[in-house]
């Protein structure tokens, strides 16, 4: 009889509980596979918040107000960097009352809002993290000027004067940026010391440095200080300040909003420090020479809630799940000051000190356009498949999102169709459409060997040259591979090796870069996280690309997330420690996030400074609830190429003001196509023509339909192109 009741009670659910119950099903599984989380399927008082986390960009005041309505709450534990939280309720009474009541509850939380489901669990079980104490040689000075004193230092930066001359101002990717007293040269991560600028430390910063070396935080006065200002958003690569360029104690004046800086030591402890508004930092000895320094660029940290007792934090206060919340960034100054070095570095860290010898790799000088054919496949092979080779695995585990206007053409192929998909990569797209025959190539082996280890049918192969047959083909894609292309030339030899491998009737769809990544007034997802010195309108005129595609021309390196300047650019891929080259395991690896993990948009994503900027592929512009905050590099479509020990990768050791990155860093080449430049390429290979063309975040995109008359006439030209 009970069993016929709820069968009844089934029937009569609505669409939206039946909804709700399959997403509070699936969030279930979910937790139990990728965090190892299992729920109860009895009521407890215990309740786990999916997508009320931290990382999805929930404050700690913001759920606790929600849940507090439902009754009084025992406890409340958020985990840093995840989608999730737990919550424990008095009684078992109040916890069903908001398991009822709260379920599929759409929460605003600024710009944002995300849907709660609660799941009883029979217990709460967060795992501390191991963090590491303070460096040593690290003080922090909390109040050290008082907000008059901030006003006065804040109003003596000029930033309207761009003489750099006097104060050698620059604009660089997540920050802006004046030098006094002498100007700290990215180029070479060094100051110039024979050359001081004409405008030296501001007087207002005098009487601040005199109580500096009154309270024995530096024993002689500084010569040189950098101005950073970073909008919300911003921040610093991991960095030293080079040891050959300044003495040893830094001084680091926090004015404006409060953030959180990421010290890392090369044994991997981490230390996280809340720098709240007019505190002093002082960096000395280890903690100035060993560890690295940054400040990942986000919008919002994880720090200790208002009501904590330890306002400043290290990666073990974090590890307090029950007493951490977000603080969202406001605009910060840092003064930083410094004592220029006139000999060499004589620090007991030689193996970081580049006076004693540390490796450091010079940056090389960027590639010419091609000149002749040898050029353009000299510069692909160093620029485009030797990277794709090294950084194979990571990419491919940064690449699990099909893009759904792709999938819409792929899924319109009638049944028995074959499919190629020239440029496959890790073969994403080869199994969207079950029911067609479908083959892919790319030039990279590695990324071969991905897609013949998931089960797909995949080979080696250069895209001028694909050895199929001509007229095989009912449809062909290529996706992100024409702009890797370095003559216009070359990139009009594969779009007529697309046409060749059609059928007469047979479809063809391009994806390549576009150069306008804002379009309709609507930025592409590559420009969200772009910060606010790049945020107008992209406006580039003749004279802005004036030399780009000329023969012979240099060809600049991008600045990620930032409008193009020009066409022909080399895009920077960050490589992941134990991830170059190799398959196998990192492969499988990918393909599990590509089955079970979601993206957030960076607006939602917040973390302690262990969790890198989220900067995340093709985020999705709707939160939604995942195990884990997902991949963490660029939205740019198959790019981020090569520059180093050999002429593609660069591994910079030291410098100041994010000079350093420990990680390998590779540059891609790139043609971002102007609008209407792929439809007039298109339009030069003759029996097909142009179905339909589109802009689809950030790319141009055309499908083709070969004429039925033309299979002859490909047939003779095969192998005759010369190229």
């Amino acid at each position: 009889m009970d069993t016929c009741v709820d069968d009844v009670k089934a029937v009569k659910m609505s669409k939206e509980a039946k909804k709700r119950l399959r997403k509070q099903i699936k969030v279930s599984h979910t937790l139990l596979k990728h965090e190892g989380i299992p729920t109860a399927s009895q009521p407890t008082k215990s309740l786990v918040v999916a997508n009320g986390g931290l990382g999805n960009g929930v404050s700690r005041e913001r759920l606790f107000a929600a849940l507090k309505e439902m009754g009084e709450l025992e406890n409340l534990a958020m985990p840093p960097h995840k989608p999730y939280a737990f919550v424990t309720y008095r009684s078992e009474d109040v916890a069903q009352k908001a398991h009822a009541r709260l379920n599929g509850l759409q929460l605003q939380c600024g710009e944002n809002s995300v849907t709660l489901y609660l799941t009883y669990v029979n217990s709460v079980s967060c795992e501390s993290e191991v963090g590491a104490s303070l460096p040593a040689g690290l003080v922090l000075v909390e109040d050290f000027v008082s907000p008059e004193e901030e006003a006065v230092l804040l109003a003596a930066v000029d930033w309207s004067s761009m003489n750099v001359d006097v104060t050698a101002q620059k604009a660089l990717k997540h920050r802006r940026v004046k030098h006094y007293g002498y100007e700290f040269r990215y180029d070479n991560n060094n100051v110039d010391k024979d050359k001081p600028l004409s405008a030296g430390i501001p007087e207002e910063c005098v009487p601040i440095l005199q109580r500096c070396m009154r309270d024995g935080h530096m024993g002689t006065m500084p010569d040189q200080l950098t101005v950073n200002q970073y909008q919300s958003g911003q921040g610093i690569p991991p960095h030293v300040d080079t040891h050959s360029a300044f003495e040893d104690t830094i001084l680091s004046l926090s004015l404006g909003a409060k953030t959180v800086m990421e010290f890392r030591h090369p044994d991997g402890r981490v230390a996280a420090v809340v720098l709240p508004g007019r505190s002093l930092l002082v960096m000395a000895g280890e903690s100035r020479f060993l560890w690295t320094h940054g400040i990942t660029p986000r919008k919002f940290d994880t720090v200790p809630a208002c009501n904590s007792q330890t306002p400043t934090l290290t990666s073990s206060d974090i590890s307090n799940h029950s007493n951490l919340t977000l603080s969202k960034r406001g605009t910060r100054t840092s003064f930083t000051f410094r004592k220029i070095r006139r000999s060499p570095c004589r620090c007991a860290f030689p193996s970081a000190c580049d006076s004693q010898g540390a490796p450091s790799a010079p940056t090389p000088p960027p590639p010419s356009l091609p000149r002749c054919h040898a050029d353009a496949a000299r510069l692909e092979e160093l620029y485009v498949h030797r990277v794709y080779n090294t950084i194979a695995s990571h990419f491919s585990s940064t690449r699990h999102s099909p893009w759904p206007r792709v999938c819409h053409f792929l899924s319109s192929l009638t049944p028995g169709s074959v499919l190629a998909d020239v440029g496959c990569g890790n073969g994403k797209y080869l199994g969207i459409n079950r029911e067609v025959i479908a083959v892919g190539c790319d030039r990279s082996s590695a990324l071969v060997q991905i897609c013949t280890e998931r089960g797909y049918q995949a080979f080696v192969s250069d895209a001028l040259n694909v050895p199929l047959r001509t007229a095989t083909c009912d449809a062909c894609i290529s996706i992100a591979v024409i702009h890797h292309f370095s003559t216009q030339e070359r990139r009009l030899a594969a779009v007529r090796e697309l046409v060749r491998l059609l059928k007469p009737g047979g479809q063809a769809l391009i994806y390549v870069w576009a150069l306008e990544q804002e379009y309709k007034q609507k930025k592409s997802k590559y420009l969200k996280d772009c910060s606010k010195e790049h945020s107008g309108s992209q406006q580039l005129t003749d004279s802005t690309l004036e030399r780009s595609g000329v023969p012979g021309g240099t060809v600049s390196v991008h600045t990620n997330r930032t409008p193009f300047n020009s066409q022909d650019l080399l895009v920077p891929w960050h490589l992941k420690e134990g991830k170059a080259a190799g398959v196998g395991k990192a492969a499988n690896s990918g393909k599990e996030k590509m089955k079970g993990e979601s993206q957030m948009t960076s607006d939602n994503s917040s973390s302690s400074a262990q969790v890198s900027a989220t900067h995340s592929l093709s985020p999705d512009s709707k939160t939604k609830f995942s195990p884990g905050l997902g991949s963490n590099q660029d939205t740019s479509p198959r790019s981020d190429a090569v520059q180093a020990s050999s002429p593609q990768e660069s591994k910079p050791k030291s410098g100041a003001d994010g000079g350093s990155n420990p990680a390998s860093v590779f540059h891609r080449y790139y043609h971002v196509f102007q609008q209407g430049e792929l439809e007039q390429l298109c339009d030069q290979v003759p029996g097909v023509k142009v179905q339909s063309s589109y802009h689809d975040q950030g790319n141009w995109c055309v499908i083709l339909v070969k004429d039925r008359e033309t299979c002859n006439e490909y047939a003779h030209t095969y192998y005759e192109t010369g190229i």
